[in-house]
């Protein structure tokens, strides 16, 4: 399952930068963000620690942004901060007394996180809701009612090959559980994802032969 995600997740970004005209590098890349959605949903079950769980995050966002801006998007915060806000949303529903309280919670998050730029924005949130909450077949319906509607306000046309790994789950949890047995070391996985992107950063700039603007970081220089 890490594997695949990661492997995936690099073959999407490898599309983004060199071969933006080819959606097909991007339709395989649609595999990845819903298992790692998965994989923060299952890492806030089983940490013994969510403090710890969540510097690791922090840790991680924070190291990844200068080569997800240099690599991906100048003006943009990556994806990880999206997972970190997610993982704070479940935290805070989970000390609730009923988890229909959570929309409180939620309904804010999801402005706050359609406010900045975060690479895949709310989405991220109720994906990883929907991973938390909803089991069974229920999660198809879901992520596919998901998909739905940031079809039509987003033209997000694409992002439907995300509900490849939502089906496995589904309708084939022993393929799925014989998947998840399949791990990588923990320091890789949490290491691919900063690594990989100063890789492809390091290519762009040797390829492209420019730094991009980064926004962000030109207001903090101000």
């Amino acid at each position: 399952m890490q594997f695949i995600a990661m492997l995936t997740m690099l073959i999407d970004h490898i599309g983004y930068i060199f071969f933006p005209q080819d959606l097909e590098w991007r339709y395989i890349g649609r595999i990845a963000f819903p298992i790692y959605c998965y994989a923060l949903v299952q890492g806030h079950l089983q940490t013994s620690s969510k403090p710890r769980y969540l510097l690791r995050l922090l840790a991680i966002a924070v190291i990844a942004q200068i080569p997800y801006n240099l690599a991906l998007d100048p003006g943009g915060l990556n994806v990880v901060f999206t997972l970190l806000l997610s993982e704070l949303v479940l935290i805070a529903v989970d000390r609730l007394p009923k988890p229909w309280l959570g929309i409180a919670v939620v309904v804010p998050a999801i402005w706050v996180m359609d406010y900045f730029p975060l690479d895949y924005n709310a989405y991220g949130l109720l994906l990883v809701l929907i991973f938390r909450y909803i089991r069974s077949y229920g999660l198809v319906i879901a992520h596919l009612t998901l998909n739905i509607i940031y079809m039509f306000y987003y033209g997000w046309i694409v992002q439907m090959l995300s509900l490849l790994p939502t089906l496995m789950i589904a309708y084939g949890p022993s393929v799925w559980e014989q998947l998840r047995k399949r791990r990588v070391p923990r320091w890789v996985w949490w290491s691919f994802y900063p690594g990989h992107l100063a890789l492809l950063a390091v290519i762009r700039i040797q390829h492209f032969g420019y730094l991009p603007e980064i926004e962000w970081l030109n207001r903090l220089s101000l």
